[in-house]
């Protein structure tokens, strides 16, 4: 049976790279604790505020 499991992860002006670390090993934590052998996909989307600024990013995997 297919899941997916969503993540979030704010992202601050020139801090961006260090966020983007944090959330990989967030999902790796999670593929790790959770015993994930089988990875059906992987996407990532940006949220943006009323200017049109990119203030966040959701990756969803979506796992066996």
């Amino acid at each position: 049976m297919t899941k997916v499991k969503t993540f979030a992860s704010p992202l601050k002006i020139f801090q961006a790279k260090k966020e983007l670390e944090e959330l990989d090993a967030m999902v790796n934590k999670f593929i790790e604790d959770n015993k994930v052998q089988k990875i059906v996909s992987v996407s990532d989307t940006s949220t943006s505020d009323d200017n049109g600024a990119t203030i966040g990013l959701i990756r969803v995997l979506a796992y066996e």
